[in-house]
């Protein structure tokens, strides 16, 4: 339980063990319970007793407080709320004006997958050359995907807008 490895992702901040160089810490336990203020060989022995590690969870804290858990059962729990937390991403998928049906199964798949990560999804036709002259087509192709969408994603509340040679939108998940 006593090692001095590390996970670069969370470690190089929080310290363990021998590292916290306070000479009195607020101690909770593992259940959460307030067991006071104490000297650091103190708290340290305690955890020692209990075959588990002693990390420094706030160390601003005026005195730090210290927890006795598993460091390893931390870094877990740690890392676990760092990828649940993490912020919802805007996907671009960009479509051409003649795309074929089954490069557009193949993008909807795309595009479905992302919404299912929790991402956000920005559609993008984009016009080429002539293809301007037809608009209206690039508001069907816009008005089918939605459709083969209609089961997962719900459009922002807004139609799809032109801006300079693009058709766009946002959708997010229902």
């Amino acid at each position: 339980m006593w090692s001095a490895e590390r996970d670069s992702t969370i470690g190089s901040q929080t310290r363990i063990n021998g590292e916290i160089r306070s000479s009195e810490v607020r101690v909770v336990d593992s259940d959460g319970k307030q067991l006071g203020v104490m000297s650091t060989t103190k708290a340290r022995e305690l955890a020692e007793e209990a075959g588990v590690d002693l990390v420094e969870i706030s160390p601003s804290a005026n005195p730090p407080v210290v927890k006795i858990i598993d460091w390893g059962k931390y870094q877990y729990h740690k890392v676990k709320e760092q990828k649940k937390s993490k912020s919802s991403e805007l996907k671009q998928m960009r479509l051409g004006l003649k795309i074929g049906s089954n490069d557009l199964a193949i993008k909807i798949r795309k595009i479905k997958k992302f919404l299912e990560d929790g991402n956000r999804v920005k559609i993008m036709i984009v016009f080429r050359g002539r293809e301007m002259a037809h608009k209206e087509l690039g508001f069907e192709l816009m008005d089918k995907v939605l459709d083969m969408l209609s089961d997962v994603a719900l459009a922002a509340d807004q139609k799809p807008q032109m801006a300079g040679r693009n058709l766009s939108i946002n959708i997010r998940r229902k």
